[in-house]
């Protein structure tokens, strides 16, 4: 068969449904070969769109999300978000496009040594050089891409390599291979360093979430009753609801959480990427005992240097750490740091009080299910959204922290609502959503249906904040934006304008349980 074939039959037998991307003339042979099989592909407004429609497909679902783009700007246009699917580890794998190989060796319209552009941000990457290597490129693309520690991979395609012939077959799939279980030697470790510990505290990050971690996790908390704060990834690992939870690393007014974390002796951090929150910030003193649980061995780090490191299946390692341990584990020395960050989260606003995101958050809560899914862009309204959210279920809660790229929420949105059975809200603000502001038209021509909830304050609000901080001042932040309403209008999706909290509590109420797609504006103060 035509090697362009073979790739796409490679393509189904990985599984895959949708391939997000914008065509391109080296494409021509791949895009008809697309067309004559059971992948959906989907036309996106721009590359940066589609790979973080594959981004968040790759985050919900574990299985890796498919992004293309053909040569020279299509291929550069997916950088970002691909960097970004590297750095929250969510399973990618992206195809661009080249020109003929017999034109590779000179300068040439479009072509760009593309594969060592990309090789800094991705986990693996090659050209695909001939037919006869399609099956296993493919294969190894995918198995790369989703072995723990997931992340992006990348696969290029020259359009002559596509009209060649090669007798051949995708390569089978084979299950994903495990973690082995942990050393009991480490564990034993693990457990006398707890033992001697006045005030434990456990860390669950991106991988508690990732690794489908989270029930174990739950019965770890249960049987012990030791506190836990969690990553901006982290999320939902462990429910909000339970009394063991602080919530986030910076959650409370008063930073409660962050004071919790001051006084524990002893940090159990869970699939803990340093990437998601620099452990300066909560070890600046270096005097905290760490016991690492995760896939692969900490990062060298002087403000993460643990004292034991249990590399293995985390759900594993959390089960031999149950069977080890005989009792409660320091249940009591947190209990006062809950209840203001409790209320701090649920507290509802004045009625004259102007539109914040934190306020906000309540009404957001209160309108979404347990399992109904959040995805935040970045900005200072992330920064709400990760201290002051009440999260319940893992994966509920998607926030970019490791490249933190803005411009996800409304890709995201896309590809959250076409990968799970539940209520999507994309949270926004002005700057992220103009950004990617062009796939509405994606979503409203698959016929989607989900919430954007967009904060608007006519500014880069969050580097404001930091400049006023640091200077008292700000520069080169603000912004003007169109009316949002009509915008919406303009791609046939509902538009909101609330003016008073009543209205956005209806409101909220209404459109994230509907089966359409609506754009609510929050006007904040300028």
């Amino acid at each position: 068969m035509k090697a362009s074939d073979l790739l796409v039959r490679s393509l189904e037998a990985e599984g895959v449904e949708h391939v997000f991307g914008v065509p391109g003339e080296e494409l021509e042979d791949l895009m008809f070969s697309l067309r004559d099989s059971d992948i959906t592909f989907i036309p996106t407004r721009h590359e940066q769109g589609a790979a973080f429609m594959a981004n968040v497909h790759g985050r919900l679902t574990g299985n890796a999300g498919v992004c293309l783009g053909t040569l020279g700007p299509g291929a550069t246009n997916l950088i970002t978000g691909i960097a970004d699917a590297q750095l929250d580890k969510s399973p990618v794998v992206a195809i661009t496009g080249q020109g003929s190989r017999e034109r590779l060796h000179k300068e040439s319209h479009q072509a760009l040594d593309i594969v060592n552009i990309f090789d800094p941000v991705v986990k693996w990457n090659t050209q695909i050089t001939e037919a006869e290597v399609v099956p296993e490129s493919v294969r190894k693309a995918f198995k790369l891409s989703e072995l723990e520690k997931p992340g992006a991979t990348h696969l290029e395609f020259p359009e002559d390599v596509a009209t060649e012939s090669y007798d051949s077959r995708p390569l089978p799939t084979r299950p994903r291979v495990r973690r082995p279980d942990p050393d009991m030697k480490s564990v034993r470790r693990a457990v006398e360093l707890l033992k001697r510990s006045d005030s434990p505290m456990i860390l669950a990050g991106n991988g508690a979430v990732r690794t489908r971690a989270a029930e174990r996790l739950r019965a770890l908390v249960q049987q012990t009753g030791m506190p836990v704060v969690a990553t901006y990834m982290g999320k939902g690992a462990v429910s909000d609801r339970i009394n063991c939870s602080l919530m986030t690393l910076d959650s409370g007014a008063n930073d409660e959480a962050s004071d919790a974390m001051s006084k524990a002796d002893c940090v159990v951090s869970i699939g803990y990427d340093i990437a998601e929150h620099d452990p300066k910030s909560w070890n600046p003193d270096l005097d905290k005992r760490i016991i690492h649980i995760d896939s692969e061995p900490a990062e060298v780090y002087r403000h993460y240097n643990p004292d034991v490191e249990l590399v293995a299946d985390i759900s594993a390692t959390l089960r031999s750490l149950m069977a080890e341990i005989d009792g409660p584990l320091g249940p009591t020395w947190c209990k006062d740091y809950r209840e203001p960050i409790m209320v701090d989260a649920y507290g509802l606003p004045d009625s004259d009080e102007p539109f914040s995101v934190k306020k906000t958050l309540p009404y957001l809560r209160e309108a979404m299910g347990d399992h109904d899914i959040l995805i935040s862009d970045v900005g200072s309204h992330k920064m709400d959204i990760a201290q002051y959210f009440p999260t319940y279920e893992p994966g509920t809660c998607i926030i970019s922290n490791g490249l933190a790229s803005m411009g996800i929420a409304v890709p995201g949105g896309v590809a959250a609502d076409m990968a799970v059975d539940a209520n999507v809200v994309a949270a926004t603000g002005d700057g992220g959503f103009m950004m990617n502001a062009a796939e509405i038209e994606t979503a409203k021509r698959l016929g989607l249906g989900f919430t954007i909830l967009l904060f608007n304050d006519n500014d880069y609000g969050l580097i404001s904040k930091k400049q006023i901080e640091s200077t008292s001042e700000s520069f080169g932040t603000r912004l003007t934006n169109p009316d949002f309403k009509t915008l919406a209008e303009s791609f046939g999706i509902n538009g909101y304008r609330p003016e008073s909290w009543d209205e956005l509590e209806d409101l909220l109420k209404s459109v994230v349980p509907s089966d359409e797609m609506d754009l609510v504006e929050v006007p904040l103060p300028t």
